[in-house]
């Protein structure tokens, strides 16, 4: 007999992942994928996470294996305070945040505390598709501010804010996913200051940060708080180890007003009790061991020579048939197909004839909450290497 129990209303508001969809249709040989998300798998510091996870069985053995606190294993907690006090946030304590099964929990946790049907978020436009889907999972109106080269437009999210008054804006103010875009320090100042004008919370996720090519990226909203008063309690800071060490391990956090804490803490303990206290161990032996700077300084570096490359391809193969801005960092390249000299402008045609030539990508129109450009792409060049890079490019020239 067919399942026939009703549905719960709110899965009314969410549909599947585009890109999960597109995925079914990678598994042909040959193709060449600028789809995904994720970091690359040969960077991981395999090495070092296996001498963490001895250590932490090692040590603690019966703290690593056994249930524990849902606020989150406290030696990880010391070494996060620990590890964003050395990028600038100098007053973050252990008390000040909660340990998350990835990032995204964070943002789960977000919508179950603060999201009643109705109310109305701001996202920028583009944004994270699966916040688009959580936050609408929850009822929330979703009101989308554009975004340029240098993040989110300041002017534009002020009027946003004064005309909806929203229950709070998301933002991803560092190499954005999809948009790639390093939000600049004078607009990171404006964004605190209005929160603090129009008592509006600010909710930063971080998971690129620690990603950037060349010279560090602005110090986060977190780290800037402290130069504008008030802000700080108009702000939650998510974090994420899933794309600087990695993402089997769901380790991300979440620092924020203690009250908001203490509510979201109650909710993950509902759904999870506490992220894995066995991979929670391992992170805080890793982070401990000081191995972090060198793994990073890898990845950047190899991360840094396949944006190069991929931009300087997209140049050459597609010309002034593609516009874009070429990444200070993340693992993205955020373009606009302009349809020059008859060449296609449509993001998703564009990603049926390179599925035909095997390559592909991500079109731009599912990461908007509201207004969706079609001529919008992103690619991402973390898991490829530098010769399937430029073949992947040419195919994709050939496609236009």
């Amino acid at each position: 007999m067919p399942f026939t129990t009703p549905f719960a209303d709110r899965l009314n508001n969410v549909e599947t992942s585009a890109i999960r969809e597109l995925f079914k249709l990678l598994g042909k040989p040959g193709i060449i994928s600028f789809a995904g998300g994720f970091p690359d798998s040969a960077l991981f510091d395999v090495e070092g996470i296996r001498e963490a996870a001895n250590a932490a069985l090692t040590a603690e053995p019966g703290a690593a294996l056994q249930y524990g606190a849902t606020e989150g294993y406290n030696p990880l907690r010391e070494q996060i305070a620990g590890f964003m006090q050395a990028k600038g946030a100098t007053d973050v304590s252990p008390e000040q945040l909660i340990v998350t099964t990835g990032s995204q929990q964070a943002l789960d946790l977000l919508g179950k505390t603060l999201i009643s049907p109705g109310d109305k978020v701001i996202v920028e436009g583009p944004t994270f598709l699966a916040t688009i889907q959580c936050f609408r999972l929850y009822g929330a109106q979703l009101i989308s501010v554009p975004v340029d080269g240098d993040g989110v437009q300041p002017d534009a999210l002020e009027q946003l804010i004064a005309e909806h008054k929203p229950k709070f804006v998301y933002l991803i103010p560092t190499f954005g996913n999809p948009s790639g875009a390093l939000l600049s320090l004078e607009r990171r100042r404006r964004v605190l200051e209005m929160a603090v004008k129009h008592h509006t919370l600010i909710v930063e996720d971080d998971p690129y940060g620690d990603l950037y090519f060349g010279a560090p990226p602005p110090p986060s909203l977190l780290a800037l708080s402290a130069q504008v008063p008030g802000s700080r309690d108009l702000l939650v800071h998510c974090g994420s180890l899933s794309k600087v060490l990695s993402p089997g391990l769901r380790v991300g956090w979440m620092a924020g007003p203690a009250e908001l804490l203490a509510k979201a803490t109650m909710c993950k303990q509902f759904s999870d009790a506490h992220t894995s206290t066995f991979a929670q161990a391992t992170a805080a032996h890793y982070l401990q061991a000081g191995r972090m700077p060198a793994t990073l300084e890898r990845v950047r570096a190899v991360y840094a020579e396949r944006a190069a490359a991929m931009g300087q391809a997209l140049k050459r193969e597609l010309g002034d048939a593609i516009a874009f801005v070429q990444p200070q960092g993340g693992l993205f390249i955020w373009a606009r197909l302009t349809g020059a000299g008859g060449k296609v402008s449509d993001g998703g045609e564009l990603a049926r004839r390179a599925i035909e030539n095997n390559v592909a990508f991500v079109p731009g129109a599912p990461f908007y909450a509201a207004n969706p450009d079609p001529c919008t792409l992103r690619l991402s060049f973390a898991t490829v290497g530098l010769e399937k890079i430029e073949d992947g490019v040419k195919r994709l020239g050939q496609a236009v």
